[in-house]
């Protein structure tokens, strides 16, 4: 028998089954039953069938990728988040036979321009739209050409209904203080951003609400932030807060790079991590792990995340759903070493 170059009809016949029920099967739909799709699937990949693109194109009109647009930012062309995100939005896609492609943004060049190339020239049947802005003219476009998109988070603006998948950040922030608050910490600090993302908002009014539920008045907030990806203005505000007058006791930096940035300038400036300043940071990204002493974060499981959005997507794409897809995932906390009781100079 031979293990080549089946067809979509030589391969029902191997299975005894309909040609729908193979072509439903290998695209996922749910009204095929699970262990149906799992042969068709395994019966696929052993006779090394390769559904024929061009022709499934003519039929469904569509084209048969999913894009994704990626600003290019200085040197460092993908951070980890991006690597992260990438990595699981392909996962995701390969089981529904939909491919990736990603559409670069260059300095200078408008991002909302280039997503309308994308969407206009019929190039992708969806977006996946990352990193919200408070207002964000991505998702108002999208929205107004009812495109099939999903978002990496969401709007301040809840009125506006739309497809998301996002990271439960206000309950972490909220977590990362009680735990801080539990071991005697007071004095707090927060590395941000002065860029206008909906995280940054999200991620303060956690730590916010959190001190006002504990309804203590020792407790002071302090707060500095810098442009995102500008790495001179973020170390300059790391040192303002690890050497002010009256310097925090704890720190935690918006996201993973930001508590790292004050791990790595609290060593420089002879801060004892966690016997003189405790740091907990936001993502749980590789590098998180290894910079001694290892710091305490909050797990967001951005590859798992990217998967789920890819397969939301093709729902979208698919069936049209009549309410936004919405999912609002808990992280989990990471305990390590970073963050320990208040230093006995921060004691009243």
């Amino acid at each position: 028998m031979s293990t080549k170059g089946k067809t979509l009809r030589e391969l029902a016949a191997e299975l005894d089954v309909s040609i729908t029920t193979v072509s439903r099967a290998l695209a996922g739909h749910e009204a095929i039953a699970l262990k149906t799709r799992q042969r068709v699937v395994e019966a696929a990949r052993k006779y090394g069938y390769v559904p024929n693109m061009a022709a499934r194109q003519l039929v469904s009109g569509r084209s048969g990728f999913v894009g994704f647009i990626l600003p290019v930012r200085g040197p460092n062309f993908v951070d980890s988040y991006v690597g992260e995100f990438v990595t699981g939005l392909g996962e995701g896609l390969v089981p529904h036979g939909v491919d990736l492609f990603i559409a670069t943004v260059q300095q200078g060049q408008s991002e909302l321009a280039v997503l309308k190339h994308v969407v206009e020239s019929g190039r992708a049947d969806g977006i996946v739209v990352p990193r919200i802005g408070e207002a964000d003219e991505r998702i108002d476009y999208l929205m107004s050409r009812d495109f099939p998109f999903v978002a990496h988070g969401r709007l301040l603006d809840e009125s506006k209904k739309f497809n998301w998948l996002d990271a439960d950040s206000i309950s972490a922030f909220s977590e990362a203080f009680d735990l801080l608050y539990d071991l005697g910490h007071r004095h707090f600090g927060l590395v941000s951003i002065s860029d206008a993302m909906t995280f940054r908002h999200l991620r303060e009014r956690g730590l916010r609400e959190a001190m006002v539920r504990r309804g203590d008045p020792s407790v002071t907030l302090d707060i500095v932030s810098a442009p995102r990806f500008d790495r001179g203005a973020t170390v300059a505000a790391v040192n303002r807060l690890l050497h002010a007058e009256k310097r925090p006791s704890a720190i935690i930096g918006l996201f993973d790079e930001l508590a790292l940035t004050v791990m790595e300038e609290a060593a420089r400036a002879g801060i004892s991590i966690p016997r003189d300043l405790s740091v907990i940071g936001f993502d749980n990204i590789a590098a998180s792990a290894y910079a001694p002493p290892g710091l305490t974060t909050f797990e967001t499981g951005t590859r798992n995340a990217a998967r789920e959005i890819a397969g939301m997507l093709v729902q979208v794409i698919e069936r049209r759903p009549p309410e936004p897809l919405t999912k609002l995932i808990r992280p989990t906390l990471i305990s390590r070493s970073s963050h320990g009781p208040v230093p006995d100079d921060f004691r009243k």
